[in-house]
């Protein structure tokens, strides 16, 4: 999704218009995590940009983006860029880190 929205319409508040990009740009991000995902990929990541307009768009996690929106919003731009990009993700195993007190009591018996 590629779109420029406009921050004020005539006859509706900003804050209401401001509401509805959010609203449209979840339900597109849950539209996509719906889509079959490909054979190897544990699931769908997102690729976000945002920004008053498409020169000057700032890259944002998936989460971050009915916050910029409102940033966007109150520096008093006229519109807000929005682009996101689906992508296919793979998850990566955590390594347990040991606790403090797990690795002095190893040391003692070595």
């Amino acid at each position: 999704m590629k779109k420029t929205f406009r921050l004020s319409e005539s006859g509706k508040e900003t804050p209401r218009v401001i509401d509805a990009i959010k609203c449209e740009v979840n339900k597109y991000v849950k539209r996509e995590r719906r889509k079959k995902l490909p054979e190897g990929v544990d699931f769908w990541d997102f690729n976000c940009q945002i920004g008053a307009d498409q020169e000057t768009p700032v890259k944002k996690h998936v989460a971050e983006l009915g916050k910029a929106i409102d940033a966007v919003a109150t520096a008093g731009a006229t519109a807000v860029f929005v682009e996101i990009l689906a992508t296919p993700g793979h998850r990566t195993k955590r390594v347990p880190e040991p606790e403090a007190g797990e690795a002095d009591s190893d040391r003692a018996f070595d």
